[in-house]
């Protein structure tokens, strides 16, 4: 079994009562949404940034960088898709979530989070994951392994509550490849939210005050 994943957390060290689980983007790290947590007002919630490992990444000659799996074409294409890649770095992100668990906070007060391709991958994680999660957030993302989405969907996280944002002005994943994944998980029995902005592949302010008030509904005292 691999070694658990290098973290960068922000909130309380204990009795936290719920977390947040957030994967950066390629060639990104841990740190990359760290200064992000103040402006979301949740001082009880632990937010974890793991940091991808490092690997060759083909759209970038090969050079090894942090990624959660290998990327062979621009655009978020879901053609030549690294499957083993994809499923190794979900194992380790399942392990995050045990680990919380293990710290005392239940699966339904985790969040689950992504930017990018780590939006891909939180989405491909928490919409599989046996025990049902406090909520899925994919920023400038898209699916990956849509063909596996089927059989592998969890009943727990059928209705997991959803919040999808995007850059209407993206160049690097393009709007289109969010609303896809969108429509493929949002259905009358999941709470869904879908949010634009005028942006390229970017966090907005409009998109943090959005991301604020989501994760206070699900962060609510019960």
């Amino acid at each position: 079994m691999s070694a658990l994943l290098k973290t960068v957390e922000v909130g309380p060290e204990s009795e936290a009562r719920g977390a947040v689980i957030w994967l950066h983007g390629l060639g990104a790290s841990g740190h990359d949404f760290e200064d992000i947590v103040p402006l979301l007002d949740q001082p009880e919630v632990r937010f974890v940034f793991p940091h991808a490992p490092q690997r060759p990444v083909t759209v970038n000659m090969g050079l090894v960088m942090p990624a959660w799996y290998d990327i062979t074409s621009l655009g978020g294409a879901l053609r030549d898709e690294d499957e083993s890649g994809i499923r190794e770095s979900a194992r380790s992100i399942d392990r995050l979530i045990e680990r919380e668990t293990q710290r005392g906070i239940r699966p339904s007060k985790i969040v689950l989070a992504g930017f990018s391709q780590g939006g891909a991958l939180a989405l491909f994680v928490a919409t599989r994951y046996a025990e049902r999660l406090a909520g899925l957030m994919v920023l400038s993302a898209y699916e990956v392994l849509a063909g596996t989405r089927v059989a592998e969907q969890s009943a727990a996280n059928q209705t997991t509550p959803l919040l999808l944002c995007h850059g209407s002005e993206d160049p690097v994943v393009p709007v289109m490849l969010g609303r896809l994944a969108f429509d493929a998980y949002a259905h009358p029995e999941r709470p869904a939210e879908k949010h634009e902005y005028s942006m390229q592949h970017a966090v907005c302010p409009e998109e943090i005050e959005t991301i604020r008030g989501w994760l206070a509904q699900r962060f609510l005292r019960g």
